[in-house]
């Protein structure tokens, strides 16, 4: 009887603390108005209309086929308390060791990769340079001052960046499409290339059209010799309390003349990596992500063994992780995916180099990986 009350005392707590936390979100985003803007557009028109063709809109929105729960039935209560109260290391101990890559004007032929941090990725592939998700913003929130800080500043700057030809983004959560980094880049002269429905976020920020390539799934565009392919993943997108799946979210597959690079975004684990490595691989050079999962939502964040398997489906030749040690957005230790990753990639003969934020991959040569993440010293 007093383990019953306990409990229901504690989902009190927590049910107060989920009330809580709306009431001071919807204050922020009163108070700070000048921030309101990170919120986007909502598609509609022609937009809208492309959305409404696909065959994953029902009911009013974009669902996965099948449909994945965000997280297990009867779990919420379980995974707040986790959030709260676990004692998992979830930022790093020691700074982490930040390179600040050289890079030429105009990128020579090959194909190399700068990790910025969670899903940002700086590539360099047959003479151009694309970015994916590029965030640089310091909290990934629409708030300035309210939400996940980052656990490093970027390799660069945004003005220290060479030209950006091409950005490639993988769905509008805040921790993948960062609103000043695009307005940034647009007026550079940089194309984006987006799922279905995001252009209407990039309409609201004063992106010109004509630097806006709106793509579905298996649909592809070109630019200065790639080809950039909008390919499936399984997740979910939005940036309000009520815009839930209004935009596709994606992951993106580069096919240029002499190399082949695949982005994940964010997603869960299925067999659309066997169908995209099929029909588009094999890859010179996978990122994918290996962080920010948890066991009540691998079916749309999956954990670092399955991308591991992930690689292998794709038939990439060498693996990238990526979505990890730069925000504290799940319930495990801050470390733990590079260090399962790892791993798992040793016992299934992956190659998966482990770089620095801001050292350059060369997908063709050779990376002396070391543990840096274990004392930040390396």
């Amino acid at each position: 009887m007093h383990g019953e009350m306990g409990m229901g005392k504690r989902k009190k707590r927590v049910l107060g603390f989920i009330v809580s936390f709306v009431v001071v979100f919807l204050v922020f985003a009163f108070i700070d108005t000048r921030q309101l803007r990170t919120f986007g557009g909502t598609p509609h028109g022609s937009r809208f209309d492309r959305l409404k063709n696909n065959p994953m809109f029902q009911n009013g929105a974009l669902d996965n086929i099948p449909p994945v729960p965000l997280l297990a039935p009867g779990t919420y209560v379980q995974v707040t308390r986790r959030q709260l109260f676990g004692s998992e290391v979830r930022r790093p101990p020691f700074p982490v060791p930040v390179m600040r890559p050289q890079l030429s004007a105009i990128p020579d032929a090959g194909i190399r990769a700068i990790w910025f941090g969670h899903a940002s990725v700086l590539l360099e592939m047959d003479g151009v340079r694309i970015f994916t998700d590029p965030v640089f913003a310091r909290r990934v929130s629409p708030f300035a001052t309210f939400g996940p800080d980052r656990f490093f500043e970027p390799p660069l700057t945004l003005e220290e960046l060479p030209r950006i030809d091409a950005v490639v983004i993988s769905h509008d959560h805040y921790d993948h499409l960062d609103m000043r980094a695009i307005q940034f880049l647009a007026e550079r002269g940089t194309v984006f290339f987006v799922p279905s429905g995001i252009g209407a976020h990039l309409d609201a920020w004063g992106i010109p059209e004509k630097q806006i390539v709106e793509l579905g799934w298996w649909e592809s565009s070109t630019l200065g010799g790639i080809k950039i392919v909008c390919t499936p993943a399984v997740h979910y997108s939005g940036r309000g309390l009520f815009s839930r799946n209004s935009t596709l979210w994606s992951s993106w597959s580069l096919v240029g003349p002499l190399h082949r690079f695949y982005f994940s975004g964010d997603t869960g684990y299925s067999g659309h990596f066997k169908e995209i490595g099929a029909r588009l691989g094999p890859f010179d050079l996978a990122a994918i992500k290996i962080g920010a999962y948890d066991y009540t939502w691998e079916g749309i964040h999956m954990n670092p063994e399955s991308a591991v398997l992930a690689n292998q489906d794709l038939r990439s030749r060498k693996m990238l992780p990526v979505h990890w040690g730069t925000f504290n957005l799940a319930i495990h230790e801050w470390d733990e995916p590079i260090r399962r990753a790892r791993a798992a990639a040793a016992a299934a003969a992956v190659q998966m180099p482990t770089p620095r934020p801001g050292e350059i991959v060369d997908a063709a040569r050779a990376f002396a990986s070391n543990d840096w993440w274990i004392s930040g010293s390396r």
